[in-house]
């Protein structure tokens, strides 16, 4: 009969390699107040991504980010009376591993429609 032994969260740390490898990868957030919008850019940003047989992750949706206001109608009395104002900004997130300098510069040359907001950052 065989006895299993569990190991301790110590033992654990110890048999995991401590330098792992990472593999650079190019981290793009992107941001629209209108979804449609921002799946049209997605989309033109993963074609390109795989025209140049680039690996990638994603799109991921991220929470939709809501701003939320209420106001007065009236200026001084009427205080029953209001109006309510929100604004969504809908986020995706791209993740494109070991991207080659083209696949960097084809990137940099797109044309995206107006209200689309990018960050890019690299990560090692």
């Amino acid at each position: 009969m065989t006895t299993v032994t569990k190991k301790t969260k110590k033992e654990v740390k110890k048999s995991t390699p401590e330098t792992a490898v990472r593999e650079p990868r190019l981290r793009i957030r992107i941001r629209a107040y209108e979804h449609k919008v921002l799946d049209l850019s997605v989309k033109q940003i993963m074609d390109t991504a795989q025209r140049f047989d680039a690996k990638t992750i994603g799109p991921v949706p991220l929470p939709t980010e809501i701003k939320r206001w209420t106001v007065n109608r009236s200026t001084f009395v009427y205080k029953d009376a209001r109006e309510q104002f929100e604004m969504r900004v809908h986020k995706r997130l791209i993740d494109i591993l070991n991207p080659s300098q083209k696949v960097i510069e084809a990137l940099t040359n797109l044309n995206l429609p107006s209200g689309v907001t990018i960050d890019v950052k690299m990560n090692a």
